[in-house]
């Protein structure tokens, strides 16, 4: 069973971070609960196809860009927080935000993504 971290690092690296279609389906199926809800500030996805759905999206409007973390995964029981940061590969970061992920049978039930400013 995967930890708070090793989720938290499949969520963004393994997802979000993905883009050929299968190796993403396949991590979503490994990382989320089949009823997941995704939230972020412009609405929520449920399941592993409205998630899938907005990873794919999220890659195809920012073509080049990648995720990396932007410090260490954060636990507190099964709660798990990760700063990431998306921008050109090995370029400066365009956006930064953070990931707050509630865990249940070693799979992330609810995520909630929020942006930070600037």
């Amino acid at each position: 069973m995967a930890t708070v971290a090793e989720l938290m690092e499949a969520n963004l690296l393994g997802v979000f971070n993905e883009r050929d279609d299968e190796r993403r389906a396949k991590a979503i199926a490994a990382t989320y609960a089949a009823d997941v809800v995704f939230v972020d500030p412009e609405g929520s996805a449920t399941g592993h196809e409205e998630l899938n759905a907005k990873a794919k999206g999220l890659l195809d409007q920012s073509p080049g860009f990648v995720f990396a973390a932007a410090g260490p995964v954060l636990v507190n029981h099964d709660l798990g927080h990760l700063a990431w940061e998306l921008g050109p590969a090995g370029g400066p970061p365009v956006v930064r935000g953070i990931d707050v992920a509630l865990v249940e049978d070693g799979l992330i039930k609810k995520l909630y993504t929020m942006l930070l400013p600037g």
